[in-house]
């Protein structure tokens, strides 16, 4: 099969061996979508060798359960063993010996077929598209928010950063009512928040200390900087991105202004899809390009351009 293979930060699409099913679920991927994480592997963030890419859209072509052959499925990244102390404390997305596709030891969608277990797997509603459901990934990270945090209709709420996935976070944070503003950098993206009536802002019209609620999602330290600037005394900060290499804070004004900081990673895949089939969240108009996957190194250059919104890959 082909694949998007990652090697000391080099990419090539390559022909790689079908995975076999054992007992996992094989999947013939329909549609995979690259995302900020993918970008940043390839520019060394994590090591990593191998297939890359997590969110996908497929079909079960090999199921130790053959209820399961035929379904179209998203899956969950997280392969968690379920028997270390973080799986029987009901956290398996931080198992302690977990695989993570397409980012630690698990090949990922990048291809034509991937492998997970069938307890990851969610089957796809009929009325969604495949170009919809591959979002659902970063859409149930952005639903991961409202697990974490209660966000009142009241509450000033400013989201750093509006690409790819700072777009699904805002339409999701749109659905609680609260006063949103987004700052966003470049004109296609204020285009996608304003056509949906979501406030975009400047930085240099975000106000200092006063924002009950702040989400970073630039993975950048000046949006880091911008983001803890703008939150009030005992504010909630949530760092919904990762950030490559190292950011310098001075932490005494977090204890001063007793700051809640919360990380904010995956989320659930079931609430995500029923967005998605009531049509409360519409990512399709993120979608900027699709590829073949025979020129997925390309795509790849083509999603890191400053400002480009989803590439999607097509066996």
């Amino acid at each position: 099969m082909k694949a998007l293979w990652l090697e000391e930060r080099a990419l090539s699409v390559r022909e790689c061996l079908v995975p076999e099913a054992g007992d996992e679920a094989l999947v013939r991927v329909r549609v995979s979508g690259i995302c900020g994480t993918d970008l940043e592997l390839a520019r060394g963030y994590y090591p990593f060798t191998g297939i890359i890419g997590h969110e996908f859209v497929g079909d079960v072509v090999g199921s130790p359960d053959p209820t399961w052959i035929g379904a179209r499925v998203v899956g969950e990244i997280n392969a968690d063993c379920g028997v270390c102390e973080a799986c029987r404390a009901g956290r398996p997305t931080h198992c302690e010996n977990r695989t993570v596709l397409g980012i630690t030891d698990r090949h990922g969608a990048h291809a034509e077929y991937l492998r997970l277990p069938l307890r990851n797997l969610h089957r796809v509603p009929d009325s969604v598209s495949d170009d919809a459901a591959v979002f659902t990934e970063p859409i149930a990270a952005a639903v991961e928010i409202l697990q974490q945090i209660h966000v009142l209709p009241t509450d000033r709420v400013l989201l750093v950063g509006a690409g790819r996935l700072g777009q699904l976070v805002a339409q999701v944070l749109a659905l609680t009512g609260a006063r949103l503003k987004v700052v966003a950098k470049h004109d296609r993206q204020k285009a996608l928040l304003e056509a949906r009536g979501i406030t975009t802002i400047d930085a240099e019209e975000v106000e200092a200390r006063r924002w009950d609620i702040v989400v970073e999602a630039t993975g950048s330290p000046s949006g880091f900087d911008l983001a803890a600037r703008a939150l009030r005394p005992r504010g909630t900060l949530v760092l919904k991105s990762t950030y490559r290499g190292e950011v310098t804070l001075a932490l005494a004004p977090f204890v001063v202004d007793e700051i809640t900081i919360v990380g904010s990673r995956c989320g659930p895949f079931a609430p995500a899809l029923r967005l998605l089939e009531r049509g409360e969240i519409d990512p399709l108009p993120l979608i900027a390009a699709h590829y073949p996957l025979e020129r997925a190194v390309e795509a790849m250059e083509a999603a890191a351009r400053p400002g480009m919104m989803k590439v999607l890959l097509r066996p």
